[in-house]
């Protein structure tokens, strides 16, 4: 059985939270969290890191700043996920804000496969740029960027993944994972990398006199740059986003909703720095200000922008994003965030949000697959899971893999083919293995055996000869069984603990939806004993549930559970707002019940 536990939560911690203003609720949630003083909790600008110590920030911004002056082409080279189409979008718009000249190609996952490879800078250079500027991406690319400097273009890396034993031979690389890189915070996404980046271009064009001298057109009149409508001109911080300066020049704040969006639908830990960024971002959209495609995107999912919460970006935007990369081309996504023109927008959106019902198919037939495949075998005697069948798909095995950890809490990969009688896996671990360290050690131990891969602590992808999967198999359970413990298989679900009567409505709910939650400031959820008094099926396999605590009413639904619950049952659960016909109520989500 699931172990519920409740996390701990220091006593003092709790007592300053509360003799600062926050109610009961919150101090018990924010010190469960490590949150010790109010101060960890700011996300105004005034808090943002600055991007001196991000290594090779002006060094970047020196080269990007000359590369601008002499009307030099700059290619954007994307990856396909969310954080890559962000990232890509915040680079093409904020460096159009200063005049580049620029334009992107993102390679298709099913011919090109991740990041700068060769043969993607092959492609191009068919456009002839003289500079490769990589977001998400890069950092593993030795062989690409050796190609594009024989071919006579510059790279420079902008990302944010773990790098190798070998740096590539770039002219610049941006990364706060890579050796000798003093910025505080290891958790910037992608799409937050390319942000500082901007920050420092904008620094050096100040220090050049090009902003002050550029016809840059005053807040509220049409813009002049190549994406029309995308500068504003306030009165805007000098450094970063901290101290305020009083000349005119772009507020680069216009950038933060997809920021958010990127750094949440890339599940990177949210320390505070990217709480900053998520909630600015978050605040843009629900004042009305986010660009046309999250707009759009937000419409295609039935979304309010007025009320979007980092959950919404995370579940609902995210994936339809992602959808163009698994089953499509991403460079549909990407337009999709570049456009200005709203009808555009909605006909790009309405395709991604078909895309995502398709890709939700093609992942429930996976995952029934892969449960079949499993019958005969009890997981519980291994330390991994490694899957593969020749009919999955690539883009959604990584979804696959992180539904089968969830439910077997073991690392996990699934494989499908790829080309030239290889097989493409996506990995997710759970806490107490990093992923890419281990994927690390099996390269090591067995040099022949993947091709390539990269990733982080909690997702990886790799490739190896579909003739070595039963080897890779092996390596791998092997250094999953030396890396963990059998404790650590043990699944647990950490909550808030019971949450009293009187925190049920709908103020605490609007409360905890304001804030930002995600990878590494877990949402809350709370556990109580419940009886239940009314219980039907909705949509087939849903369970609308009318429950009880203490005679006090309470409505619920666990979704993807149509058999009836027992009248007493023990849940986890977090607070909704459930909309309905205009009117707004409590909703208890059920998680998970014993």
């Amino acid at each position: 059985m699931i172990e519920i536990t409740p996390r701990s939560i220091p006593p003092d911690s709790e007592q300053h939270l509360l003799g600062q203003g926050y109610s009961p609720a919150l101090a018990k949630i924010f010190a469960a969290r490590g949150i010790t003083d109010s101060k960890q909790l700011d996300t105004t600008f005034a808090g943002l890191l600055s991007f001196d110590t991000l290594k090779n920030s002006r060094e970047m911004a020196r080269l990007l700043a000359d590369a601008i002056t002499a009307r030099q082409k700059i290619l954007i080279i994307a990856d396909y996920d969310a954080d890559g189409a962000t990232a890509c979008a915040v680079a093409v718009r904020g460096l159009r804000i200063f005049g580049a000249h620029v334009d992107f190609i993102v390679p298709n996952r099913f011919e090109y496969g991740y990041g700068l490879t060769p043969e993607i800078v092959q492609l191009a250079a068919q456009s002839k740029p003289d500079i490769l500027l990589t977001v998400d991406n890069g950092i593993a690319s030795v062989e690409g960027v050796a190609e594009a400097n024989r071919l006579g273009m510059q790279v420079f890396v902008t990302d944010h993944h773990l790098p190798g034993d070998t740096l590539p031979e770039a002219a610049c690389i941006v990364n706060p994972n890579q050796p000798g890189c003093a910025f505080p915070s290891k958790n910037l996404a992608g799409v937050g990398v390319m942000f500082y980046v901007l920050l420092a271009l904008r620094a050096e064009l100040r220090t050049r006199s090009a902003i002050d001298n550029a016809p840059l057109p005053l807040a509220g009149q049409a813009a002049t740059s190549q994406i029309a409508g995308v500068v504003d001109c306030l009165v805007v911080p000098s450094e970063g986003l901290g101290v305020r300066d009083e000349r005119r020049e772009p507020n680069l704040a216009i950038l933060l909703d997809l920021v958010a969006l990127g750094t949440v639908a890339d599940v990177v830990r949210l320390d505070q720095n990217n709480r900053i960024l998520v909630q600015q971002g978050l605040q843009r959209i629900r004042a009305g200000r986010a660009c046309t495609g999250i707009n759009a995107l937000l419409q295609a999912a039935k979304k309010d922008p007025a009320r979007a919460s980092s959950m919404d970006l995370g579940f609902t935007v995210g994936p339809r994003l992602n959808a163009a990369g698994r089953l499509d081309d991403m460079s549909l996504g990407i337009n999709c965030l570049l456009t200005d023109d709203a009808p555009t927008a909605l006909q790009i959106a309405a395709k991604l949000d078909a895309l995502n019902r398709e890709r939700r198919s093609i992942e429930s037939d996976m995952q029934d697959s892969a449960l079949a495949s499993l019958e005969h075998i009890d997981p519980k005697d291994s330390f991994s899971l490694a899957l593969f069948d020749e009919t999955w798909h690539q883009g959604v095995i990584g979804i696959l893999a992180s539904r089968l950890k969830d439910k077997f809490h073991r690392p996990t990969i699934a494989f499908a083919r790829s080309n030239n009688g290889e097989i493409k896996g996506s990995g997710r671990s759970i806490a107490g293995l990093h992923l890419r360290d281990a994927l690390d050690l099996v390269s090591k131990r067995h040099p022949m055996l993947i091709k390539k891969f990269g990733g982080h602590a909690a997702a990886a992808g790799l490739s190896i000869a579909e003739t070595d999967f039963a080897d890779f198999v092996a390596a791998f359970e092997k250094v999953s069984s030396e890396l963990l413990s059998a404790s650590d298989l043990e699944q647990r679900i950490a909550t808030d603990g019971a949450l009293d009567t009187s925190e049920m409505n709908l103020d605490v709910a609007y409360l905890l939806d304001e804030q930002v939650w995600g990878q590494g400031f877990p949402a809350p959820q709370f556990s109580d004993d419940f009886v239940v008094q009314n219980q039907r099926v909705v949509g087939e396999k849903h369970l609308k549930l009318r429950l009880t605590k203490n005679r006090k009413p309470i409505e619920a639904i666990l979704f993807g559970h149509s058999e009836p619950l027992p009248e007493k049952i023990h849940a986890v659960y977090n607070l909704s707002v459930n909309e309905y016909n205009g009117s707004q109520s409590l909703q208890l989500i059920i998680r998970h019940w014993q």
